[in-house]
């Protein structure tokens, strides 16, 4: 079977981390790497050859690799503000394109990538990995046979003590430093979104409306940089202006409701807070909790230890619910990238690549959850005034079929 030819962008934490699950997907060949930064490309270019036995092309300039490597695909896991004008580049050229998730730097961005696919019709898919995990798919195969009732409201957070990484940024060249000194948003908004919006129909049947976001003071990263934790002495004094929790409020046409956390700046551990609300029942993440109604007394105060155990379902429990691509998944799956998810959605995106087949996670879902970024700033800067959420979709959302990922029924 003859691989799909694929370069790679943005050689950093995460995108050198990945060029291991590309290749162990067997449907790829990584035949070029780019990064700015020459020691990047090199290390990466060791990393394919000791997998492959072949050493990759090496670009510090990615115009220039597109045009002499002409790859088939492009992974781009570039810094945030590169994301979109690398893919709408990628899709000029007709070279299919996989993005990295994070939040536009403004909406009309947003739109140029809607339209240049909608010209192009170049595959594109966001690789927003958390529409993979296990408790997430677990959760939308228990909604979808209607375990839960009619959903009505859903959380989910972003929450990621990130102090060292954000402080580290100019010593270990992270965009995220520049980011939080200058913008004051959600600015990491689709790992708790993705999941979310696919069990809501969102931009199939159902979409977001508006929202409205407001943020606490920036404390948090001021009072880590003054204190001998900080890796970089040339921080010590600057000011912030990312908030330390951003909490946004979503309303969907269907009359459901989204709540979004950003927690990033403040020790806490991680999570996601992963939360979905029906008549008939919830689950949640965090207590790997799947509560249905009858199941327990109400109206007793929830105790983790003994609650769970005497009276709630968990994960564990709901078996056979559970895709088998979890069911199945080997330890080197595992350890390919967060628990395997990683591993699960770079197979979905080959997958259907190879196929010709509709993305799950397209290019309508990516405007609509990155745009989050920009409308979140704009509301806290006016104080937590309303903002109106484009519908990508020129209105087709009405009518479009829902689009859950294959992983779901495998």
């Amino acid at each position: 079977m003859k691989k799909i030819r694929t370069g790679v962008v943005g050689l950093g934490c995460r995108g050198k981390s990945l060029l291991n699950t590309i290749y162990a997907t067997e449907e790829a060949e990584i035949v070029c790497v780019c990064d700015v930064y020459e020691d990047r490309v090199e290390e990466a270019q060791k990393i394919v050859e000791k997998q492959a036995g072949k050493k990759p092309a090496g670009y510090t300039d990615f115009s220039l690799m597109l045009e002499k490597e002409k790859p088939e695909a492009v992974y781009i896991a570039s810094s945030w503000s590169e994301h979109i004008r690398m893919a709408i580049e990628c899709l000029e050229r007709g070279i299919a394109v996989g993005m990295e998730v994070g939040g536009a730097c403004d909406v009309q961005e947003c739109w140029d990538l809607v339209r240049t696919y909608e010209k192009t019709k170049t595959p594109f898919m966001l690789m927003e990995n958390c529409c993979y995990d296990r408790f997430e798919l677990l959760t939308t195969a228990l909604v979808r046979d209607g375990k839960l009732g009619e959903i009505v409201h859903c959380h989910g957070a972003y929450s990621h003590d990130l102090r060292d990484e954000v402080s580290g940024g100019w010593v270990n060249r992270h965009y995220r430093l520049d980011n939080y000194l200058h913008r004051n948003c959600e600015n990491y908004p689709t790992h708790e979104l993705g999941p979310i919006a696919k069990i809501l129909d969102i931009n199939r049947g159902n979409r977001m409306l508006s929202l409205v976001s407001v943020a606490s003071k920036a404390a948090g990263m001021e009072a880590y940089i003054n204190s001998d934790k900080n890796p970089d002495p040339t921080l010590k004094g600057r000011k912030f202006a990312q908030g330390d929790i951003v909490s946004t409020i979503i309303t969907c046409a269907d009359g459901s409701t989204i709540t979004l956390t950003l927690d990033t700046t403040l020790p806490k551990y991680y999570s996601r807070e992963f939360t979905v609300r029906g008549t008939k029942g919830l689950c949640n993440q965090e207590a790997d909790m799947i509560f249905l109604e009858d199941a327990v007394n109400i109206h007793e105060f929830f105790e983790p230890e003994k609650t769970i155990q005497k009276y709630l379902g968990n994960s564990k429990d709901y078996m056979e619910y559970l895709p088998g691509v979890w069911k199945n998944i080997t330890d080197e799956e595992r350890e390919l990238g967060h628990g395997g998810m990683d591993f699960i959605m770079f197979k979905e995106f080959f997958g259907c690549l190879r196929a010709g087949e509709e993305m799950p996670v397209d290019v309508y879902d990516a405007a609509a959850w990155m745009c989050i970024t920009a409308l979140s700033e704009q509301s806290v800067a006016t104080g937590g005034m309303p903002q109106a959420i484009p519908d990508f979709t020129d209105g087709m959302w009405v009518k479009r079929p829902r689009k859950d990922v294959k992983a779901l029924k495998s």
